[in-house]
């Protein structure tokens, strides 16, 4: 059974769809503050990564494929200071970051939908040898790595406030009051001691 192009064109935007919706919902009702602090010792936190998968979609999904979109990048610039990308600085608002995150989403879906996705495109900072690639496959990338950055921001959210979930209403846990996770926790940290000798 052979699966259309435009099959597989629906299932690869709602993977990616499903990715960007996670994570910008991590940034739904928080201050200012937790949108940008740092939570890890690489400093990773979420309008950062907000920002990083934006400029990842204009750029795989946009120049990559010879439909530059426009939008000003200083951040990923040669001159640019090293992980620009990752924080926002205080004069970038979360409005800012969103609003361009929501437009690199029009931008890459015009793209995925004008072309053909055995279309052939040459990423400008990969090594000529090496640079071309398909549609589909920076499609998967995308896809790839705006999940695994929901899954940072997952992560970064939990220990916030202890929020989890992909969306409203879908919070992916099994059901527990708050004393049967921390029993479940507890469990988890005997298991931890005893296989490390601690016990």
């Amino acid at each position: 059974m052979n699966l259309s192009s435009t099959q597989a064109k629906a299932d690869l935007h709602s993977y990616l769809q499903s990715a960007r919706d996670a994570l910008l919902w991590k940034l739904e009702g928080l201050s200012e503050y937790d949108v940008r602090r740092p939570l890890t010792p690489t400093g990773t936190n979420l309008l950062g990564l907000v920002k990083h998968v934006a400029g990842m979609e204009l750029s795989y999904l946009g120049d990559t494929f010879g439909r530059p979109s426009g939008e000003p990048l200083p951040w990923l610039e040669d001159a640019a200071e090293t992980n620009a990308d990752m924080w926002a600085t205080a004069d970038e608002s979360r409005e800012q970051i969103v609003g361009l995150y929501r437009r690199a989403w029009a931008h890459a879906d015009a793209t995925i939908d004008a072309l053909a996705l055995d279309t052939t495109g040459q990423v400008p900072w990969w090594p000529k040898d090496r640079g071309e690639l398909t549609l589909h496959h920076a499609v998967v990338r995308v896809i790839a790595d705006t999940q695994r950055h929901a899954g940072h921001a997952d992560i970064l959210r939990e220990l916030m406030d202890g929020a989890t979930g992909m969306n409203q209403g879908n919070d992916s846990m099994v059901s527990g009051d708050s004393a049967w996770w921390e029993n479940y926790r507890s469990r988890l940290e005997g298991a931890a001691r005893e296989a490390g000798g601690d016990a």
